[in-house]
């Protein structure tokens, strides 16, 4: 197809189970993961240039899932790009979701172009071609190396994460900024012992949950004079400010028992808070509700 967006949704996951295989109740990508509780606590500067209600300053609930890329069940010592996804719980009911990533920044601006990389990352001699027909992908991968997204990390509570999409906040007064997020991590000592199992990383943060929360601080950049928020790929040179403080406080393992079902969607906003034209976004949902489909 001549647009790279109007892949048929089915048809990009059956391509994704071709890399990874089709793994009855598990996620397309992201397949190994585990649910976890806690509250957000926005700073006054967060509420100042949006009026969504989760970043007023009260404590919110989280739902929080850490996890690795891939679409299946590796051991957690295979290198991956890991992933921690937020769901904020409004006290009127309504929810807002922020997908974060170990990889600073999206390679591609088609779904067809990141089936591509999915299925030429499974074939080490086929990323070099991938890349001289990408070169754009190049920029990418290289901030990614450097950001060392692509591991095997000592503890899902010690690396950064990146919602790779852009978003407009709209304040009280109705004043635009177009922003994008960084969740960062926040000093804690490690738990005692040594985690070298097929599921360490699963161990380690629930080991390190009994001693303590997992902090981490949502940080927001907003777009400088000609900026794109329309383009995953596209590089932002303003700094980031503290928006808030997410607390993660204990394992929560029930939260897709007796059927439930948790979609972490990037296009689910709320009142105060806008899409971009992002085509990468904008196909997400199609292929989530795919995936979502298989899944029960």
């Amino acid at each position: 197809m001549a647009d790279g967006n109007t892949i048929d949704p089915e048809r990009a996951v059956d391509r994704i189970n071709g890399v990874f295989g089709r793994h009855d109740g598990d996620r397309t990508l992201h397949a190994k993961g585990d649910f976890y509780a806690g509250t957000f606590t926005a700073t006054p500067r967060a509420a100042a240039l949006c009026r969504a209600g989760h970043l007023q300053g009260d404590p919110v609930p989280v739902w929080v899932r850490w996890s690795n890329g891939a679409g299946k069940r590796n051991p957690d010592k295979v290198p991956d790009v890991r992933g921690m996804a937020i769901s904020f719980r409004l006290s009127d009911g309504t929810a807002t979701d922020l997908l974060g990533q170990t990889s600073p920044r999206f390679p591609v601006r088609t779904a067809e172009d990141f089936l591509e990389l999915v299925e030429a990352a499974d074939k080490p001699w086929k990323l070099p071609l991938f890349l001289a027909r990408h070169p754009g992908a190049v920029p990418s991968l290289v901030a990614s190396a450097r950001a060392k997204a692509i591991g095997s990390p000592y503890s899902y509570a010690e690396v950064a994460y990146y919602p790779i999409h852009a978003y407009k906040w709209i304040s009280a007064e109705g004043a635009e900024t177009w922003v994008r997020y960084r969740f960062t991590p926040q000093h804690g000592d490690r738990p005692a012992g040594e985690f070298k199992g097929r599921d360490r990383l699963r161990e380690e943060i629930v080991a390190r949950l009994a001693e303590h929360p997992v902090r981490y601080t949502l940080e927001v950049q907003q777009a400088g004079p000609g900026d794109d928020p329309h383009d995953p790929t596209s590089v932002w040179d303003t700094e980031f400010f503290d928006a808030g403080t997410i607390e993660v406080t204990a394992p929560d393992p029930d939260r897709e028992q007796g059927g439930e079902v948790v979609v972490f969607d990037p296009t689910r906003v709320v009142d105060g808070i806008e899409l971009s034209d992002d085509p990468i976004l904008r196909y997400r949902p199609a292929a989530y509700s795919v995936s979502v489909g298989r899944r029960v």
